[in-house]
């Protein structure tokens, strides 16, 4: 502390200065006692409430989906540059002939910054401190997010959120130094705000030429940095799946070719062998299955009937061979029917009918004999009448039946044939799926809305606090700068 000897009217008095450190001390508790007496500690309720309203808005989406976490950080940010900007926005200005006054009796003007500095960091701990537990108050899902750099992610994410704060409160402790006055500053404030809104790079989307000026502002960092942190990239989006349902009476048309259809359910996907692992069941009589092979004009009945049975061999034989070798065939004009293995079902009554197996073993071929000429001998004589009525269930996977359409010799007319589709979305969806169609729909927007500036990892986080520490250290220099030339104010 320096000690000078002036002069008054009726004698010399020591006078003395206290150095840097003294006058920081001086400075805080001047602080504390305007905080006390002239109410800046109404900061702290206003930042409740604000936090309390943004809360009950977001608390619906935030950490629960992409567009909700977006929107819950957008909010969040513009919180906390509003809380910063209104606890030092007058606060240099509103005392500017104090501070000429002070300067120039021996005040120290980084002294008088840091003490502004150290004071407002406690301000804004306060209000990150008021803001998360608001947030908790109205149930924000803090539980489904994880830490990156502590054991809890309420201290992870509060760095961010004080860091947001006391960058906005230090950009305007400097505008607050250039202001001459409250009205001017308080002037100045909502276009400062409009700026980091516009610019944050979060809700609205910019044209290239503008997007350097992100650069410039305190929400862009604190965007990527909440976003980042709130693991925004692995949040399903639900916009899309939301705008379909409430679609779900609109009805939509369209011709649609087989070829398209086969190609969908051949690709080597999920949902594609999800498809085809579906099981379908046709019902038939014995009656539609012995017409079908008895009609050589078929080219899939005639590729069984062609079948050589060699030796000796009677219908009851035959039948149990057919049954045991389980010929197939591919056509799909055949309804289903193109498959040896229906002869299973009649054969298991044949078994249980001694009549019929005595009957059908009297029948014998010698010689080469095909399957063709055991089905025209039993419709022949009857041999089969008494069956023709009974129904039989067959059961294909809807793989076997497309193998079937797409390698038999008729593939290329049946990839051909369209088919007219008209149907409601919501009918679409259920026969779809509702549930694999809402979960292709929010995969593949969220594939989509990937943004890198939001990847959840430590070095990303870390680059935008980093941002924000550079931020107040600018602005903390610039209103120190400032205020050195407060002597040269003429007012």
């Amino acid at each position: 502390m320096a000690e000078t000897m002036e002069k008054t009217a009726r004698r010399d008095i020591a006078v003395r200065y206290h150095g840097r450190k003294g006058q920081i001390l001086i400075y805080l508790g001047k602080f504390l006692r305007m905080f006390i007496y002239q109410s800046d500690w109404k900061v702290l309720p206003m930042a409740a409430f604000v936090a309390g309203l943004v809360g009950m808005v977001t608390n619906a989406g935030m950490f629960q989906t992409m567009e909700g976490t977006l929107m819950g950080a957008f909010a969040l940010v513009m919180v906390c540059i509003w809380n910063g900007c209104f606890n030092s926005i007058q606060v240099i200005c509103r005392e500017r002939d104090v501070i000429k006054r002070e300067h120039r009796s021996g005040m120290h003007i980084s002294s008088y910054i840091i003490a502004h500095m150290i004071y407002q960091a406690v301000l804004c701990l306060l209000q990150t401190c008021v803001t998360l537990y608001v947030l908790q108050v109205v149930d924000m899902r803090f539980d489904l997010c994880k830490p990156l750099f502590t054991k809890w992610f309420l201290v992870d994410f509060g760095i961010s959120v004080f860091l947001i704060t006391f960058a906005a409160d230090m950009m305007a402790l400097w505008i607050s130094t250039l202001a001459r006055s409250t009205t001017a500053a308080m002037t100045v404030i909502p276009f400062v705000l409009i700026f980091q809104l516009v610019f944050s790079g979060g809700m609205l989307t910019l044209p290239d030429f503008s997007r350097p000026l992100m650069s410039l502002t305190i929400s862009a960092p604190g965007m990527n940095a909440v976003a980042a942190q709130s693991d925004y990239n692995n949040r399903p989006m639900v916009a899309l799946w939301n705008k379909v349902q409430a679609m779900g009476n609109m009805e939509i048309s369209g011709s649609i070719d087989m070829g398209q259809v086969l190609d969908f359910v051949n690709k080597n996907t999920d949902q594609a062998q999800e498809i085809r692992d579906q099981k379908v069941s046709v019902s038939v009589t014995m009656g539609q299955v012995l017409d079908f092979l008895h009609d050589d004009t078929n080219p899939a009945a005639k590729s069984i009937r062609d079948v050589e049975l060699a030796g000796t061999i009677n219908m009851y034989q035959a039948l149990m061979m057919l049954d045991s070798t389980k010929l197939s065939v591919s056509d799909p004009s055949d309804d289903g029917l193109s498959d040896a293995t229906l002869l299973g079902p009649l054969v298991e009554a044949l078994r249980k009918d001694p009549e019929s197996v005595e009957t059908l073993s009297q029948t014998e071929f010698k010689g080469k004999t095909t399957v063709g000429d055991l089905i025209d001998t039993a419709m022949e004589y009857g041999l089969l009448d008494q069956y023709r009525d009974r129904e039989v269930t067959i059961t294909r996977t809807v793989g076997q039946l497309i193998d079937m359409m797409t390698t038999g010799p008729n593939a290329e007319t049946v990839r051909s044939k369209s088919f007219l589709i008209k149907m409601t979305v919501a009918e679409l969806q259920a026969k779809l799926g509702v549930e694999r169609v809402r979960a292709l729909l929010q995969e593949k927007a969220a594939e989509g809305s990937i943004k890198p500036e939001y990847e959840y990892t430590k070095e990303n986080v870390e680059q935008y606090w980093l941002r924000l520490l550079l931020f107040i250290v600018v602005f903390a220099s610039l209103a120190t700068i400032t205020l050195e030339f407060i002597d040269k104010d003429k007012r």
